[in-house]
């Protein structure tokens, strides 16, 4: 038997408030949410959840829907590029003060969630719950509009707005294209800005999107591992790609 061990920072003011953090160490999410096939480790958690199903905090912008008057709030920083929070070592910027504190984590090397199977260690509880599904394959939230399935529900409302939604609310100012994600837009921006926010270690090269960058290490330096095909033997240099290319085998 396998026992996961570790010391955690975090305190707690009642014994009910220590037994929902305590599931988030161990995975545990014992209340599904009938809609949508979320897990969620406490039941006040998912009937804040359930508001998402409803237009009761509808984002006028995008037509996302969140959980409460709070989360909207926040979310609709990512429209107006507001971003409060500052982190007092690397300046970096964050829309909400707990992205901060989590992100704080990485400059003091604090993992404090690790994995029972692998021994890797993560920053989140959510992180490694995550994480934990690649090992047993479990893809627990299902669309329903297609009978695609994904490990995370950001997964699925990702998959939402790109294939079954013809919403493109995200608007370059530069040349007026439209986006169905901010992070579509992101990337966009830096073809107008020429920013190159990805440097390699090995050489003097810059790229404007991360899995560049790890495309780049593979074929200048060597540096990781190949996905190869079992069936084919064909390489890819990222697994979203090698994934793809399975299916196409699976389909046949």
């Amino acid at each position: 038997m396998l026992l996961m061990i570790f010391t955690c920072p975090g305190s707690c003011s009642n014994d009910r408030s220590l037994t929902v953090h305590r599931k988030g160490h161990t995975g545990e999410q014992l209340y599904t949410c009938n809609e949508c096939g979320k897990h969620l480790s406490s039941q006040s958690g998912l009937y804040g959840h359930m508001n998402i199903h409803t237009s009761k905090y509808q984002c006028t912008e995008c037509g996302k829907r969140c959980q409460d008057n709070y989360t909207l709030s926040v979310h609709k920083r990512s429209h107006s590029g507001q971003k409060p929070f500052e982190c007092t070592v690397c300046s970096k910027r964050f829309t909400r003060s707990g992205h901060l504190v989590l992100h704080s984590r990485i400059h003091s090397g604090e993992k404090p969630y690790k994995c029972y199977i692998c021994d890797q260690a993560f920053c989140v509880s959510g992180a490694l719950t995550d994480h934990i599904r690649v090992h047993t394959g479990d893809k627990p939230y299902k669309c329903s509009l297609c009978d695609k399935s994904f490990s995370r529900s950001s997964q699925l409302q990702s998959h939402k707005r790109q294939v079954h939604s013809n919403r493109r609310p995200y608007l370059c100012t530069y040349c007026g294209m439209t986006f169905k994600t901010n992070g579509e837009l992101r990337n966009h921006v830096r073809i107008h800005t020429g920013v190159k926010p990805y440097s390699c270690g090995q050489c003097a090269d810059r790229f404007r999107r991360l899995n560049q960058l790890k495309t780049h290490l593979l074929k200048a330096h060597n540096e990781g591992t190949w996905f190869i095909c079992h069936i084919c033997e064909k390489k890819f240099s990222d697994d979203r790609n090698f994934r793809k290319h399975v299916r196409r085998h699976d389909r046949v």
